[in-house]
């Protein structure tokens, strides 16, 4: 396992983190005893960054995530919750003020079973009003870090441009890592476009979904799927180029998204342990660049389309 600094915050994250989002049946249903296997056995073999929100599975991703913490010594693992977005009785919910940043951080140490946050973000500023973002949310959060609660605060979003946005209009040191999903992938590698900035800020860069949300895996993206339906269908001619090559895509995948020395960690999630050691065998060798090139040229036009957040 390669271990990376995360920008100036004097933290270390494995090149490959566990998100947990699974944990709460956000993708399949939950097998909790299996979930909870799948953290022990990420942690035995090296993976130290784990990330969760109060929004996946609407609690239920921090209270499994918290059942397998009790279980694993506090300096083994690096965590990283979220506060603005959450969720009760099947309803997405939004709620970016200072007060509930600042009460929500000390509902997931509850759950979480800690008494201290390594990384607490406001999650998918895209939700928000910006200007509440850099003159509330964060504030908040910073005075948190301030006493001592949490170690470091950082920002999400799917759009590149509003976490550049928010970093270019609070003081510097405010946000120090910025987590961005599904831009630097084999269909998708708009992050390049922002890494000089944020490192010129020295703020460190988290990756997630190197399998696009399904797309870049032979079950294929759920129907869910935000994607516009041209890069659905050239992404499934990058599967079935792979399989006809014998080789997984979903290996390449997380192999390229993992293989960039500038990104601190790129997040996977699953509730299978077998799934773990897989990922983890994935990455042990690099991705053959010639085989990416050929799968990017299957994708054609449709590299860097994106799509809305949901």
């Amino acid at each position: 396992m390669e271990y990376r600094k995360l920008g100036n915050t004097g933290l270390t994250l494995s090149s490959l983190g566990f998100g947990a989002s699974s944990l709460g049946g956000v993708f399949h249903e939950l097998k909790e005893a299996e979930g909870i296997k799948a953290v022990h056995t990420a942690v035995d073999n090296g993976i130290n960054f784990i990330d969760v929100s109060p929004y996946y599975g609407h609690l239920k991703a921090e209270t499994v995530l918290g059942k397998a913490l009790r279980e694993i010594p506090r300096d083994k693992y690096i965590l990283s919750t979220k506060v603005g977005r959450y969720g009760h009785d099947g309803i997405n919910t939004w709620d970016y003020s200072g007060k509930r940043a600042h009460d929500s951080v000390f509902e997931s140490m509850e759950r979480l079973g800690v008494d201290y946050i390594d990384i607490i973000n406001v999650h998918d500023i895209e939700f928000a009003d910006l200007h509440q973002v850099a003159q509330e949310t964060l504030p908040a959060l910073v005075e948190l870090r301030e006493k001592g609660v949490v170690g470091h605060v950082g920002i999400t979003d799917l759009q590149l441009e509003n976490l550049k946005w928010v970093v270019d209009n609070v003081p510097d040191g405010t946000v120090e890592s910025v987590l961005n999903f599904c831009h630097y992938c084999l269909c998708d590698d708009k992050l390049l476009d922002f890494l000089d900035y944020f490192e010129s800020k020295g703020i460190g860069v988290i990756n997630a979904s190197p399998l696009s949300m399904g797309l870049l895996s032979r079950r294929g993206a759920p129907d869910w799927h935000p994607a516009p339906e041209g890069l659905r269908k050239a992404c499934r001619k990058a599967v079935e180029f792979c399989d006809a090559r014998g080789y997984q895509i979903e290996k390449l995948a997380m192999q390229y998204s993992t293989g960039n020395s500038r990104i601190a960690s790129t997040l996977f999630s699953t509730t299978n342990p077998d799934n773990v050691l897989n990922n983890l065998s994935f990455i042990s060798e690099p991705a053959p660049e010639e085989l990416v090139n050929e799968v990017r040229s299957r994708i054609g036009d449709e590299f860097r389309t994106s799509w809305k957040n949901s």
